[in-house]
């Protein structure tokens, strides 16, 4: 038999409108006592009637998450930290994988809309506000995730891209690297730009320009990642280490050298950004620039759950620190 508010009730000693509190996110009661009750909720498997609660113009207890490829394992580890923050709190969450076309994006808040989800997380390239109109104007909660988007009146939880750029290209020319390249996503996804930037001016901090065939555009696969390293390891002269702004496209890399008969590190050394757990199982394990990513997703739900209780700050941005992690995929330029 199923439970019901009244057992949830029973078992915590409390009334059914504290429980109706905890549900909606009201009234002043601790946060021990919360999570008590949420935990006896979860024991007995308890789940308020959604229809019934968006009926009646209340919380449905669902997420959305946009993001651009849930194939992609940085975007898997986002949702899954999501998922299980979401599922602490006693929200379902819906994956949307948009591939970065606004078509897509447009279909998915059209059915966010009809489900009438209680926030969305927002990770997916598309910049442009229009499409997530309809989301704000229905008064629902959205932060961003691994981005920011200024003309968007939305709290957001990043790393801090640029100053991630920076340590990549200081660990390269604290090496003695000098012929540096680097292999970027496409220009719509303002991480890359801002790692790329962060890059582009630590070298320049040393003397070093970086010429425009240095640094190639390329879509987030490993495929790309493949096609566009093998091209610039075929040079004459060729770069001693490539700086990649995601771990596919570092993989790609990392196969297209070995392709080439280049060792790695000991003839081009590698350094990727994610640290996904790709990273440490490719051969050699990637060096990265790490981002936190369970701590983003977790922040996210936060952030768009505190929004849901009135307590959010508007329009909140977060900035995590990068990490470098030196593993065996670096190592000092060809003699």
């Amino acid at each position: 038999m199923r439970a019901t508010i009244y057992d949830v009730a029973r078992e915590a000693g409390v009334s059914i409108a504290t429980v109706s509190h905890v549900i909606n996110g009201k009234g002043k009661i601790s946060r021990e006592r919360r999570e008590e009750i949420l935990d006896i909720m979860k024991r007995l498997n308890y789940r308020p009637n959604a229809i019934a609660s968006a009926l009646a113009g209340k919380r449905t207890f669902t997420l959305g998450l946009l993001v651009p490829d849930i194939s992609n394992p940085f975007f898997a580890e986002i949702a899954r930290s999501v998922e299980d923050q979401g599922h602490q709190l006693g929200y379902s969450v819906i994956i949307c994988s948009t591939d970065n076309q606004e078509e897509k994006v447009k279909r998915y808040v059209n059915l966010l809309r009809q489900k009438q989800v209680d926030g969305v997380i927002i990770g997916t390239g598309i910049s442009h506000g229009e499409l997530l109109k309809p989301l704000q104007e229905h008064s629902l909660a959205i932060a961003l995730i691994a981005r920011d988007n200024p003309a968007l009146d939305a709290s957001s939880v990043r790393v801090h891209d640029l100053e991630g750029g920076r340590l990549a290209a200081e660990h390269l020319l604290h090496l003695g690297h000098r012929r540096l390249a680097v292999l970027a996503e496409n220009e719509r996804v303002t991480s890359s730009s801002d790692r790329v930037r962060g890059f582009v001016e630590a070298a320049a901090s040393h003397g070093l320009v970086l010429p425009p065939g240095c640094i190639a555009a390329c879509d987030h696969k490993i495929e790309d990642g493949y096609r566009r390293a093998k091209a610039m390891l075929e040079l004459a002269v060729r770069p001693t280490a490539l700086f990649c702004c995601n771990d596919l496209l570092a993989i790609g890399a990392l196969r297209a050298a070995r392709e080439l008969g280049l060792r790695v590190p000991e003839e081009c050394s590698v350094v990727s950004f994610d640290d996904t757990i790709l990273a440490s199982v490719t051969d050699p394990p990637l060096t990265v620039i790490a981002q936190p990513i369970e701590q983003m997703g977790r922040m996210a739900v936060d952030l768009v759950v505190r929004g849901l209780s009135g307590k959010g700050d508007p329009a909140r941005r977060i900035v995590l620190p990068p990490e470098l992690i030196v593993r065996q995929s670096t190592a000092l330029p060809p003699a």
